[in-house]
């Protein structure tokens, strides 16, 4: 099987999360910082950046990967 592109198209502004720990009754992870929940979208990296610079953010840019799309088909399950 292989993914589609189509959502690929946006930029994320994610908030590193302070001191996370482990909730001792769910032992889920767990913060008591609220910026953890919060992501920004973009339509472009420009966005963000000049989003993040008004605002004061730091910010590291992490570009995506190329992907590498090999066309397949069902019958190549069976011939190998």
């Amino acid at each position: 099987m292989q993914s589609g592109i189509k959502k690929f198209e946006k930029w994320i502004i994610e908030f590193i999360t302070k001191d996370p720990g482990k909730n001792p009754l769910m032992g889920w992870e767990s913060s008591t910082d609220t910026y953890s929940e919060i992501k920004l979208e973009f339509k472009s990296k420009d966005l963000a950046i000049e989003y993040a610079k008004k605002n004061n953010i730091i910010f590291e840019i992490i570009e995506p990967k190329k992907r590498k799309i090999s066309k397949k088909s069902y019958a190549d399950n069976f011939i190998k």
